[in-house]
């Protein structure tokens, strides 16, 4: 049997402008809209994989931090680092690390959403990604 990821859970204070971002950020597709008060949607990113964002019931200051147990960033696959980075930028995302090596090799940059949820950029070699 091959398991394959389907969807991650986002639950957000304010899933429309969290839907809008990763939309107009990041480029998803919506592919489902509860339209329902307050809405869920299911957004597919590249590669296939897609976001649920669906309202939060309460927050935490610390949902961006790395360290917290349970789930903690969304990696983003790019082959450009810099070239992702600068068209990033030009859609309003600041960075306020410096790009860092990657675990397995390569190279990532750390970002959050309007939510503070932390997100990065990896990019890596073509020789890891084919598994040799």
């Amino acid at each position: 049997m091959k398991l394959t990821l389907e969807h991650l859970g986002l639950a957000a204070n304010s899933p429309q402008i969290l839907k809008a971002w990763y939309a107009t950020t990041l480029g998803a597709e919506v592919v489902y809209d509860s339209g329902q008060t307050p809405p869920s949607y299911l957004l597919r990113l590249g590669g296939g994989m897609m976001l649920e964002i669906y309202p939060a019931s309460h927050g935490m200051v610390e949902t961006g931090y790395n360290r917290l147990q349970g789930w903690r960033h969304l990696a983003v696959r790019v082959e450009n680092l810099d070239t992702a980075r600068e068209w990033l930028v030009s859609r309003g995302v600041e960075f306020t690390d410096p790009i860092k090596p990657a675990g397995g090799g390569g190279r990532v940059l750390f970002f959050r959403d309007p939510e503070g949820n932390l997100l990065h950029l990896v990019e890596r070699d073509s020789s890891f990604l084919e598994g040799r």
